[in-house]
């Protein structure tokens, strides 16, 4: 069974129309939709895209999904964010009808992957509890056993922090898929995974960034110049990103890790 698992597609249309092109081609038997889908410049457009696909799909929720679900229904202070990502989430949350809200409120958290000739694949956006929690290939590995601690699956699939990874730790293999829209990469594209049987493949799908950054500038997103310039153009490298997120994350961190 080929299994494509699309992360963070964060809105970028153009990102998303390049990889389900490739799709075409590699011909998945299912697509998992790892959250974070929508925060981004063209949200509604990306939702209708995916509800089009003749290939089964399933959807989990992201932190991005929970946020503008909050927003959507009058909770936003509930919400510790920063003025950048609350305007994004109002205008998001704007563009939204009460389907598309309807939709977004029954997305589970993880997904489990059953499968006869090969062991259980976990799926999730962040960590297996939440949506929110930061790990990189930096962070001790007290911290990442912690955070998976109980998993009972051997193969766990996540994305949260849009670049592509492998960690193991004792028998747990944890695989981050990165972000097709707003990946933290070496080079501009769209960054997802393929899974095939007990292999996978980090794979890359080159678009032309040029005319997408064009498209996402015209459009009515609060911050669409910056997206286009900072997220399609030109996006941080592996390095510069992975150094950012864990000191993020360690100022985030309960003083017991």
């Amino acid at each position: 069974m080929r299994v494509a698992a699309l992360y963070d597609i964060h809105g970028n249309v153009p990102a998303l129309h390049a990889t389900l092109a490739e799709l075409e081609v590699v011909k998945p038997d299912l697509i998992v939709i790892g959250g974070d889908i929508i925060s981004g410049p063209m949200p509604v457009q990306t939702l209708e895209i995916l509800f089009q696909l003749d290939t089964p799909v399933q959807f989990i929720r992201g932190n991005g999904e929970r946020e503008v679900l909050l927003t959507f229904d009058g909770e936003m202070q509930r919400l510790e964010m920063s003025d950048s990502v609350r305007e994004i989430t109002s205008w998001v949350a704007e563009q939204l009808n009460r389907s598309h809200r309807d939709f977004l409120a029954q997305l589970p958290l993880t997904y489990t992957l059953k499968r006869e000739d090969f062991e259980d694949v976990l799926f999730c956006h962040a960590i297996p509890t939440n949506d929110e929690d930061i790990f990189t290939p930096l962070t001790p590995d007290v911290i990442v056993a912690a955070y998976f601690e109980g998993t009972l699956q051997r193969t766990v699939i996540c994305g949260h922090t849009h670049v592509q990874f492998e960690r193991h730790l004792s028998d747990l293999r944890i695989l981050n898929a990165g972000s097709v829209g707003m990946p933290y990469a070496d080079k501009p594209g769209a960054y997802w995974l393929l899974l095939d049987g007990d292999s996978y493949e980090h794979r890359f799908t080159p678009y032309d960034v040029e005319a997408a950054a064009k498209q996402i500038a015209s459009t009515n997103f609060p911050q669409a110049q910056q997206f286009a310039e900072e997220n399609v153009r030109k996006i941080p490298t592996v390095q510069e990103a992975i150094e950012f997120i864990e000191a993020l994350a360690q100022k985030n961190r309960p003083s017991t890790y």
